[in-house]
């Protein structure tokens, strides 16, 4: 399973995504897009999306803090 985060040093929310995965011990890449033009031009294609964050699990995208769209997108979770 590949994770991607693409966030930023300053947003809370990405921090707490962060920290659950961690939890969950989760290996991810942290890429911080406001360091990176290239990789906050892929963000956006993959996302549409300016602002973060966005979180690529095996090419799921999903935009901002959502525990119930992580879980299922990591397999923790049954689909309702």
């Amino acid at each position: 399973m590949t994770v991607k985060v693409y966030s930023t040093p300053t947003c809370p929310y990405c921090k707490l995504t962060k920290e659950f995965l961690k939890e969950k011990n989760i290996a991810f890449s942290d890429i911080d897009v406001s360091a990176d033009p290239a990789m906050a031009n892929e963000m956006v294609k993959k996302s549409g999306q300016m602002g973060v964050q966005v979180i690529d699990i095996d090419g799921k995208i999903i935009v901002g803090w959502n525990k119930g769209a992580l879980e299922e997108a990591l397999g923790m979770k049954q689909k309702a």
